[in-house]
């Protein structure tokens, strides 16, 4: 287990690296050059660290429940399910309308997800509100007793 955490580190560093790398790149070459190229990379490098997260937290979810509680992965799929099905719903109801101030507006597509992702902010940040509050007002309650 030792050498796992080793490997980690180093992995962390690299991409760490790759990152301010890609950053650096971007400053040097203008993010305004080039037809926005610089934009394009930094985006793409964004998403695929995304991705990386996801696809980490999903295995090591699901290698770490199987091995310790193999009902746990049924948690964790049925927790993907509805993960899945919210951003579905909440894709389903983005309107995609044209951006303002914008002489070229982006694709159809390209607007609803942004659209989706703006709401799904706004969602989550309402749930992390909901949470801290009721999370205060449970924890008042308890130490009353």
């Amino acid at each position: 287990m030792k050498n796992y955490g080793k490997l980690f580190k180093w992995l962390l560093v690299v991409l760490l690296v790759i990152s301010v790398a890609v950053l650096v790149w971007g400053f040097l070459v203008g993010f305004e050059s080039n037809g926005g190229q610089a934009v394009d990379v930094l985006f793409y490098w964004a998403y695929a660290m995304v991705a990386l997260a996801l696809i980490a937290v999903v295995l090591v979810g699901l290698i770490i429940g199987f091995k310790n509680n193999p009902k746990s992965v049924l948690k964790l799929l049925i927790g993907l399910v509805a993960v899945a099905a919210i951003c579905f719903a909440v894709y389903m109801i983005s309107p995609g309308k044209p951006a303002m101030g914008m002489l070229e507006q982006p694709s159809a597509t390209t607007l609803r997800l942004t659209d989706t992702i703006l709401n799904l902010t706004y969602f989550a940040g309402g749930l992390a509100i909901l949470a801290i509050v009721f999370g205060e007002i449970i924890g008042a309650l308890r130490s009353k007793k």
